[in-house]
């Protein structure tokens, strides 16, 4: 099935920025140059008003989180909706929301790490979502996030996605067609067993993570694995793996391979794409179709 496109954004039209996880202490002025940035594309900003707001480890309570996503979601003048952080969170307001106006009108929902529980759950109800930066990626140095910022209005804003990049000694070569799907792999993993978990049957599947140990990891992916995501998928994209915690067993193997025994042989894998929690985070659309070339000197990821 062939799943909707959201309108793309034009000059004064309206995002919300939102909180629906993590805490934003001390953030409010890397939540206001996100907003001047924004805005500086001719677009109308309207910031959530609990954004702010401290609930423990969250940006305020889970009524007042879901009260922000939701108004954003149901007002029809707001036509994208902006993740401010991620940290932890969404998975709590998921089934507190109401996604009937959504799916009668659906909107740009913007983010990643925690967010990829909204893209997963946007995806089964058939709309296209934006794995890309949020507010708080404003924070990096300017150099540092040029692509992560200008793959994020190219792609609010309608323009073509292609990319590509230098070959990886890991990669598994090959050249497939599919929809992409996924996100941070605790994020996947978490949804198992849920009305958000993901069919990744003919499609091809982006993962990432950070913060975690490689055991970790590989019981994620085990979980993953046992649950069918690897033996109908089309083929794979492994973005930032960052900060990954040495144990003092090690694990005896790097990332890539760990991955690779998870993943059959005869699937394409491409490693090292700039996507995840490292400040160049290009923007991914996820639940359309790309076609995905892992050559031996460069690999390509060209949006349809």
């Amino acid at each position: 099935m062939k799943l909707i496109t959201p309108p793309y954004l034009k000059k004064g039209d309206t995002i919300a920025i939102v909180a629906p996880a993590g805490i934003l202490k001390n953030r409010e002025e890397v939540i206001n140059d996100a907003k001047k940035l924004v805005e500086s594309w001719g677009l109308k900003v309207v910031i959530g008003k609990h954004v702010f707001a401290q609930a423990n480890h969250f940006a305020g309570t889970d009524e007042q989180r879901c009260q922000d996503f939701q108004e954003a979601l149901d007002n029809p003048k707001i036509k994208a909706i902006w993740s401010a952080r991620g940290g932890y969170g969404s998975v709590r307001i998921l089934d507190k929301l109401d996604f009937t106006k959504f799916k009668k009108h659906p909107k740009w929902i913007i983010g990643y790490s925690d967010i990829t529980a909204f893209h997963n759950h946007v995806h089964n109800l058939g709309v296209e979502s934006l794995h890309a930066m949020m507010g708080t990626s404003m924070q990096d140095k300017p150099e540092d996030i040029t692509e992560t910022i200008d793959t994020f209005k190219k792609a609010l804003f309608g323009k073509q996605l292609d990319y590509t990049i230098k070959s990886s000694e890991h990669n598994r070569r090959g050249t497939v067609e599919g929809v992409l799907v996924g996100g941070n792999i605790a994020i996947l993993s978490s949804m198992l067993g849920s009305d958000s978990q993901i069919n990744t049957d003919g499609k091809i599947l982006f993962i990432e993570e950070i913060g975690e140990y490689k055991y970790a990891i590989d019981r994620m992916l085990q979980s993953l694995k046992r649950a069918g995501y690897f033996t109908k998928v089309k083929g794979i994209i492994v973005g930032d793996m960052t900060k990954v915690r040495k144990n003092t067993t090690p694990w005896g193997t790097s990332i890539e391979q760990l991955i690779l025994d998870i993943v059959p042989d005869d699937i394409p894998v491409l490693f090292g794409f700039p996507a995840g929690h490292e400040p160049d985070n290009r923007a991914l659309l996820m639940g359309r179709e790309v076609k995905l070339s892992v050559g031996s000197k460069s690999s390509s990821i060209s949006f349809k």
